[in-house]
């Protein structure tokens, strides 16, 4: 079976939206290479550190919540 990454990165990316707090911090949480692959595509600042929060790009943080409507909610009645 071949994965699809971006797949994956896109669902994380959503999730990541659900765990928002201070405006673009969300916990992390995921698989490393998933959170690096969103680092190296400009989406959330280095995962890498201490820190139990990473932080979401402007850039990231936009495509984090549509990801999130269009992935996880269900259209309005």
């Amino acid at each position: 079976m071949e994965i699809d990454e971006d797949k994956i990165d896109d669902a994380v990316l959503a999730l990541l939206w659900l765990t928002l707090h201070n405006e673009r911090w969300a916990w992390k949480g995921f698989d490393w290479a998933t959170t690096d692959r969103l680092h190296k595509k400009g989406l959330i600042g280095d995962p890498v550190n201490k820190s139990k929060s990473l932080i979401l790009t402007d850039e990231g943080l936009a495509r984090s919540e549509a990801l999130f409507r269009e992935l996880f909610t269900r259209p309005p009645q």
